[in-house]
């Protein structure tokens, strides 16, 4: 906790066994026993006293409720079909020409064939319950 070895604990055992003598070091080591173990408890008592004030463990509930939320969201949005329909491509019915006077020469204008549509593949998204944790992709 602080940082002390072994060997500092030996050292001030001995020192104190020195000052106090035989006699009075089970009684002293006792007394200091007692009060070490009161000041633990009194500060966890003082630290559950906050965090009940403050309300630390709904605040760190409703965060992690939170992420899970917006990482469901995320899941959701990446998972949900986007694809629309695809819109039927209607055949472009070619220009009948008139004759015209041969007054002026124009560049003859090719007009491209329409391209078949393929189908759309579709895609099956199985549903996927709210309360487990998101699938991976």
């Amino acid at each position: 906790m602080f940082g002390i070895s072994f060997t500092e604990l030996l050292l001030v055992g001995l020192v104190a066994l020195l000052v106090l003598g035989p006699e009075r070091l089970p009684g002293a080591a006792r007394t200091a026993g007692l009060w070490i173990g009161r000041l633990k408890r009194s500060f966890n008592a003082i630290k559950q006293e906050v965090e009940r004030e403050i309300g630390a463990d709904d605040i760190r509930r409703q965060l992690h409720n939170e992420h899970i939320l917006s990482l469901e969201q995320e899941a959701r949005k990446i998972f949900t079909p986007t694809q629309q329909e695809p819109t039927p491509v209607q055949p472009v019915a070619e220009p009948t020409i008139a004759p015209q006077a041969p007054a002026v020469e124009a560049a003859p204008v090719a007009a491209e064939p329409a391209k078949p549509v393929e189908p759309a593949t579709t895609t099956t998204v199985t549903p996927h319950d709210a309360t487990l944790p998101p699938r991976a992709p």
